[in-house]
C-alpha cells in the first residue's frame, strides 16, 4: 500500500546526476526493519557524499514515477525486491535548496519496512547498519540533509503508518 503525505522545506547537498536544466527530482527512502533505520555509507566510487550516511536515494526523470523508482532504488542499492517489503509509504515531498547555489531540490520522501535483515550492498555504498530511531543524533558522519527526510518521515500523521512502524 503507498500513502502520501503533505509538503515542507528544507536544504540538501549536491550528489552525482547528469547535467540537466530541468527541475531536479529525487527520492529518498528511510528503510526500516523491526523498528531501526538502515543507514547506508557512500562508498569512494561516488561523486558526493562519500564516507558519508545516507538512505536510499536516487535521481527521478521527468517522466517516472515516484513510487516505481523508489522501489527501483531499493532493490539497486539492496537487492531487496518489491516483495520483499512490508509496506511503502510517500511521505511529504520536499523543496531543498542547494548550498552550493545551484537549482533547488525536490525531494520525494518514502517510508518503507522489511522483515529481511542482510542486505546485499551495490557499489554506491560499503556498508550499512541498523540503528534504533533515538540513536541516530549519536551517529556521526550523516548527509546533512538526512535529518529533514527523517523529520518529514517522522512527521507523517496517519495513525495506521505509526501502527506499521511500531
Amino acid at each position: 500500500m503507498v500513502q502520501q503525505a503533505s509538503q515542507g522545506a528544507h536544504s540538501l547537498d549536491e550528489s552525482s546526476r547528469p547535467k540537466s536544466r530541468g527541475p531536479r527530482h529525487v527520492v529518498a527512502v528511510i528503510l526500516m526493519w523491526r523498528g531501526r533505520i538502515g543507514l547506508f555509507k557512500r562508498s569512494g566510487s561516488v561523486q558526493h557524499d562519500a564516507g558519508l550516511w545516507h538512505c536510499i536515494t536516487g535521481y527521478l526523470d521527468a517522466d517516472s514515477d515516484p513510487v516505481r523508482q523508489a522501489i527501483q532504488e531499493i532493490w539497486e542499492e539492496t537487492l531487496l525486491p518489491a516483495r520483499a517489503l512490508e509496506h511503502l509509504v510517500a511521505g511529504p515531498t520536499l523543496r531543498l535548496a542547494d548550498p552550493r547555489g545551484g537549482q533547488d531540490w525536490t525531494v520525494h520522501t518514502f517510508l518503507a519496512c522489511t522483515s529481511q535483515r542482510r542486505l546485499t550492498l551495490n557499489w554506491e555504498h560499503e556498508a550499512y547498519r541498523w540503528v534504533w530511531p533515538w540513536k541516530l543524533s549519536q551517529f556521526d558522519g550523516q548527509v546533512s540533509w538526512l535529518t529533514d527526510v527523517l523529520q518529514a518521515i517522522d512527521s507523517m500523521s496517519s495513525g495506521e503508518t505509526r501502527d506499521q512502524v511500531a
